[in-house]
């Protein structure tokens, strides 16, 4: 379980988080704002990758969040000339089967790590975060250049680590795939929790977003266009 309390962060003395307050327990926790809302900046604060100025996040009451929990970023890292199979073997998992998953996903493990698309590196990140078997999994936009198909797969391994009692905590533009996903949706804007939406309220929660959209840019559009 992770509990963030009274939580605050900001960039060169512009608030970007505030005092931010909940509790993720098992299951899957979609975090939902448009950009600039603070969406990247709160998962990198409940890893550890940036430290708070104010506030606690402990994982079952203690501060081992990090060791406890596995980070998918927007963007991931990859050593050069590294055939995606070398980069999983310096994670340690003898229980994990890498040709299974490379079926599953569709990655072509002995190839450079460097001929692979976007989507191909994003599904190598996905699939280095499994191979980590961690109680947390935390995921900031997952769907970014993956093909329908690989969406799909990812909402049914998500929706395994559900079954499994992890918790997840997930970031992503595209909210529909998220749907019936979700344990609670958290409503991020201006760095604070703007509501809390329940699985069945997910409609609520698009139409919400859309109208936050509109009130922002349909003026500006109409002018534009004049």
């Amino acid at each position: 379980m992770i509990t963030i309390e009274n939580l605050s962060f900001a960039y060169d003395k512009k608030p970007v988080i505030n005092d931010i307050s909940m509790v993720l327990g098992e299951g899957i926790f979609g975090i939902i704002g448009i950009n600039g809302s603070g969406k990247t900046t709160l998962l990198n604060l409940i890893y550890g990758l940036i430290k708070p100025d104010a506030g606690s996040i402990l994982y079952n009451g203690s501060h081992k969040v990090k060791k406890n929990s596995s980070f998918v970023g927007t963007e991931n890292y990859f050593f050069s000339r590294i055939t995606g199979r070398e980069h999983l073997s310096l994670f340690k998992n003898p229980d994990f089967d890498e040709n299974l998953w490379s079926n599953i996903l569709g990655i072509p493990l002995d190839t450079y790590i460097s001929s692979y698309s976007t989507g191909m590196r994003k599904k190598l990140s996905i699939l280095t975060s499994l191979k980590t078997n961690k109680e947390v999994y935390i995921f900031d936009e997952p769907f970014n250049g993956l093909d329908l198909e690989s969406c799909q797969i990812v909402i049914l391994i998500l929706k395994e680590l559900k079954n499994k009692a992890k918790t997840v905590i997930i970031t992503s533009h595209i909210i529909d795939v998220l749907k019936e996903l979700c344990n609670k949706y958290y409503l991020l804007s201006e760095g604070k929790i703007n509501h809390v939406y329940r699985n069945d309220e997910f409609d609520i929660l698009k139409n919400k977003i859309k109208h936050i959209i509109s009130d922002e840019k349909e003026e500006l559009i109409k002018q534009a266009l004049l």
